[in-house]
């Protein structure tokens, strides 16, 4: 009758822990990856209202949505003067994110002074690695 080896049966496990560690880590990497994009995506967003590039805001909606939505001419008369993120994107599920920002904005012509909540659905395309705002522009009136 042999005896078990506790040494050997160490060695046999190491290879199996390492692998579910370097998996978690790329679970991990993922993920950090996947908030670092998203990140980026309403960074810019934010940077292109605020400096009133709007034609470049529209490339962050959804293709889908892009297609339904033009620059309204009255928005070439309005400058955002203060875009402050009131809740940062927050997760809801794998593919989905919600921020909501306060934005303050000028209408140039009349000098009316307006502020707004925007309530940002952003949803993530694995495929291209891409987040997409899904709510569309803010409603500036």
């Amino acid at each position: 009758m042999t005896q078990s080896n506790p040494r050997r049966h160490r060695i046999a496990l190491f290879p199996l822990a390492l692998a579910a560690a370097l998996a978690a880590g790329c679970a991990t990497y993922r993920e950090d990856r996947k908030q670092d994009a998203l990140e980026a995506a309403t960074n810019a967003y934010a940077v292109a209202l605020r400096w009133g590039y709007y034609e470049t805001a529209i490339g962050y909606l959804h293709p889908d949505k892009r297609k339904v939505a033009a620059v309204p001419k009255d928005l070439t008369n309005m400058r955002v003067t203060r875009y402050d993120v009131v809740q940062p994107p927050i997760p809801s599920g794998d593919t989905t994110a919600v921020q909501v920002v306060q934005i303050d904005y000028l209408h140039q012509d009349i000098q009316r002074m307006k502020s707004l909540s925007d309530r940002q659905e952003w949803r993530y395309e694995p495929d291209t690695k891409t987040w997409w705002l899904y709510s569309g522009l803010p409603p500036f009136k």
